[in-house]
């Protein structure tokens, strides 16, 4: 069920301390830790603690919680330092999502010329 988390998802799993990961900020809606694939010198993923497979569906059901995660992704930014980065949320395997819980990725500290690639 959409908003509960789910046994099988890794993102659920890091919410509730069951698998390590590089937290860099929390709050009462959001966990935000470091990529551990990263494509930038800045690369942290920012998730909602709520489990919805995609921003579309988080924020049509908890709008209020997608506007978090995208004020944690400004706030990862700004702690890192950076004036200019890029959030990108995936949707599908076809773009790229393998984990299917939103979030948020935040990139910054190198040229970031569109399109990405």
């Amino acid at each position: 069920m959409a908003g509960q988390p789910q046994d099988d998802c890794l993102f659920c799993k890091i919410v509730a301390g069951e698998v390590p990961a590089t937290i860099v900020r929390e709050t009462e809606t959001t966990v935000a830790f470091q990529d551990i694939n990263p494509q930038a010198p800045t690369h942290v993923l920012v998730i909602p603690r709520v489990h919805y497979p995609d921003a579309a569906s988080l924020a049509a059901a908890a709008p209020e919680v997608a506007a978090d995660v995208l004020r944690e992704a400004g706030q990862v930014a700004a702690a890192h330092d950076t004036q200019s980065y890029r959030i990108v949320f995936n949707t599908g395997s076809g773009a790229g999502q393998t984990v299917f819980h939103a979030h948020a990725h935040v990139l910054a500290g190198r040229g970031l010329q569109w399109p990405p690639g």
